[in-house]
């Protein structure tokens, strides 16, 4: 299996020295000017923070990605798609609100936002999924399709369902619309909440299928023979009423977003960027963060979004506990492939971290394999 090379550097720095310089500095090295920006639509694939969340990256850091692209000729734009769960960024409106809430600004990043997938979640674009095993194709917001290069600048920390957040996670979960969240978490084919459905039929409009009907009681119930998963109607719906079912396996939803991922990035040129500070034991779409479960660590970057995010996981996995958090509190049993505590087995027992790796290696999205070069 190929090598590929991560860049690294630490977080410490010396007086007169921002950590951002470093930034700078770390991601010159690892090639980011090898691709040619000129002229050329960038989506810096970025997770805003839910509102409530202090763990999400800084604007500080897109600023530096932001200034590269721009100096190379590039022209940059931060991105993210609405989420399947009600929250602060399932529309457009309130996710444009978070993110300013949070400090992601044109005057702070020195880009606009764009909410790829549109006002409802409904604009995205089917792309072929080379080789899919679980997907043959991926719904992925249209705005990051039309971009010319994709750049992923990740927060890398623990997550409930795959284990760890990180590339992989933030281009693929991150870069699916609203109906493509729903067949990464499931099989596609939403459910109606009866006790919020207020019987305006607005989502039968949205229904090609014919799928939706209404009872005596005037609310909607979908067939789920007839329907397709295209997840218009959960866009439609004013009133939250409509949702997936969440029971995809652990193991499968980790596959499809490796494939997802893939999706969102074979043929066009894209670089990605991890930072491992504020590693928090859960995603960033909770409106709470607890407690790091390591001390920060540093920023990884290179061409390869498998050999970034293992490097990371290398790289939590080998530091101390921090033994206030949550994974303090854990029995510690658990040891990774190189023999070190796995922490992040620890602390979501339930998840199996591995399958996402070795899925994005299997359809050859990467290479868990890696040399890592330290910047200073």
């Amino acid at each position: 299996m190929p090598v590929s090379k991560v860049y690294f550097t630490g977080m410490r720095t010396r007086v007169g020295e921002s950590l951002l310089t470093k930034m700078e500095r770390l991601i010159a090295a690892a090639g980011i000017g090898q691709i040619d920006f000129k002229q050329k639509y960038t989506a810096v694939k970025i997770h805003f923070g839910e509102p409530g969340n202090l763990a999400f990256l800084r604007p500080n850091f897109a600023k530096v990605v932001v200034d590269i692209i721009k100096a190379l000729g590039g022209m940059p734009f931060l991105t993210d798609c609405n989420t399947l769960y009600v929250g602060r960024r399932n529309n457009a409106l309130v996710h444009m609100d978070a993110a300013f809430e949070n400090g992601y600004t044109p005057f702070s990043t020195g880009c606009h936002n764009i909410i790829a997938d549109g006002l409802k979640g409904l604009d995205d674009v089917e792309v072929p999924v080379r080789g899919g095993i679980y997907c043959k194709t991926a719904k992925i917001g249209r705005a990051l399709m039309d971009a010319d290069i994709i750049v992923s600048l990740n927060h890398f920390k623990g997550h409930e369902n795959t284990g760890f957040g990180g590339a992989l996670k933030n281009i693929g979960m991150g870069s699916g619309s609203r109906a493509g969240k729903m067949q990464m978490h499931d099989d596609g084919k939403p459910g109606v909440d009866q006790s919020a459905c207020t019987g305006c039929r607005v989502c039968a409009k949205f229904c090609n299928e014919k799928a939706i009907a209404f009872g005596a009681d005037k609310k909607a119930r979908i067939d789920p023979d007839l329907c397709v998963g295209c997840g218009r109607c959960i866009g439609a719906c004013n009133f939250h009423a409509i949702a997936n079912r969440w029971d995809s396996s652990n193991e499968a939803l980790n596959c499809k977003i490796a494939e997802y991922a893939l999706a969102v990035l074979e043929g066009r040129p894209n670089f990605h960027i991890n930072v491992v500070n504020q590693v928090s034991p859960y995603c960033d779409c909770h409106n709470e963060s607890d407690a790091a479960i390591v001390p920060d660590i540093g920023i990884f970057a290179g061409f390869d979004p498998v050999a970034l995010d293992k490097a990371c996981i290398d790289a939590v996995n080998q530091a101390p506990v921090v033994e206030t958090s949550i994974l303090g509190e854990k029995e510690r049993t658990h040891k990774d492939d190189r023999g070190f505590c796995d922490h992040l087995a620890d602390l979501h027992p339930a998840t199996r971290w591995q399958v996402q790796i070795e899925h994005a290696e299997k359809i050859g999205l990467g290479s868990g394999n890696y040399e890592l070069i330290t910047v200073n």
